[in-house]
């Protein structure tokens, strides 16, 4: 029998956000139903408001409480907690050789705005809307979810600041210690420090960098970044970057990474690499359009560069493995967070827009 949710309808593709009363579908043989407790507010999910046709429910950093699972679901149980991350097909090739991170249909999985076969599992005023957004359409009281995407959890933490990390942290994170395996010693650039990039800041400290450098243009962000581990700040309207990174690093940093999409970051990133260095993006420039940018820079400097998907983490092991450094201390996700009320769900939208907001999490009644 469908469950009766409150839901953040994105009734045209500008917002703002209503909250509604919806259907939820039971969950099939491989899904689980999840009360939501919270959610993070991630940068995709801005972006997403222009790409999935309205009306539509977004959302994919969910934490809750699992209140249902499908008959074919042996390994989550009702009563547990359970961060709900991103989707994966569990049959291409790369799910089956356990890199669920460059699974086939990862795109549409997250971005179609409905279940692999064209159904949605929310309905407006009995009328199925866009939905299972990363498989979950967590901006709602309740989700539905596939088995294989949620990870139990047995942390103290709050369920707001759990919610931090399903996507962003996870992203950031993941792109220092799996992607582009910072090592020991070595020097780390990151253009753009809102939340994935703070998480990419913690990350590097956690591989053992030596040299962590921030860029960004809002003033709250760089105290965030030297608060969570960055060894300098960069403000690019105080002077050219270049310049000031090689004055930090002589021969340039070992590893950059641009969250920003920006083309002067990632041609001054390029520029920036020393020898055999690594590039990662998990954006680019003007998505869907051509964009032109010349490879000269990183070939002469035998570069790598490397397009991050979730921080090449695999959930389940990636996590935990989170939440064991938070709880030594190492990982401060506490700084970051601001909670707002479900309700405040267009403030949110608002602050992340304007940089107040570093990450912000939904709190569900």
């Amino acid at each position: 029998m469908p469950t009766v949710a409150t839901a953040a309808v994105l009734q045209t593709q500008h917002g703002p956000y209503e909250l509604l009363p919806v259907e939820i579908d039971d969950p099939r043989a491989d899904e689980v139903r999840v009360r939501i407790e919270a959610c993070g507010v991630c940068f995709t999910d801005l972006e997403a408001m222009e790409m999935l046709d309205a009306p539509c429910v977004l959302g994919h950093e969910g934490v809750g409480i699992v209140e249902a699972v499908g008959a074919e679901v042996d390994d989550i149980r009702p009563g547990q907690r359970v961060l709900v991350s991103y989707p994966w097909c569990g049959q291409c090739n790369s799910c089956v050789d356990n890199r669920p991170y460059h699974c086939t249909e990862h795109m549409a999985l997250a971005f179609a705005g409905s279940r692999p076969d064209g159904s949605s599992p929310i309905r407006l005023a009995g009328q199925p809307i866009g939905s299972a957004f990363f498989q979950q359409s967590s901006f709602a009281t309740h989700a539905i979810a596939p088995a294989r995407d949620v990870v139990p959890v047995d942390s103290r933490l709050s369920p707001a600041l759990l919610a931090a990390l399903p996507c962003g942290m996870q992203t950031g994170a993941g792109a220092m210690l799996n992607s582009l395996a910072v090592r020991p010693g070595e020097s780390v650039l990151v253009f753009g420090v809102g939340a994935v990039g703070l998480a990419a800041v913690m990350g590097a400290r956690l591989a053992g960098a030596a040299v962590v450098i921030a860029v960004d243009m809002k003033s709250n962000r760089l105290e965030a970044a030297l608060a969570v581990g960055a060894t300098h700040v960069l403000d690019p309207r105080d002077g050219e970057v270049p310049a000031r990174v090689r004055a930090i690093t002589r021969e340039g940093v070992h590893v950059a990474f641009d969250t920003s999409g920006r083309d002067v970051a990632i041609r001054q990133a390029m520029d920036m690499l020393a020898t055999g260095g690594r590039l990662g993006l998990v954006t680019i420039p003007d998505w869907g359009q051509d964009y032109r940018l010349s490879l000269q820079p990183l070939f002469e400097r035998a570069g790598t560069l490397t397009c991050i998907i979730q921080g090449s983490a695999r959930p389940r092991e990636f996590l935990p493995r989170l939440l064991e450094s938070h709880a030594a201390g190492r990982f401060p996700i506490e700084n970051l967070v601001t909670s707002y009320p479900f309700a405040a769900i267009n403030q949110a939208i608002a602050d992340i827009r304007s940089g107040t907001a570093l990450k912000a999490v939904l709190v569900m009644p």
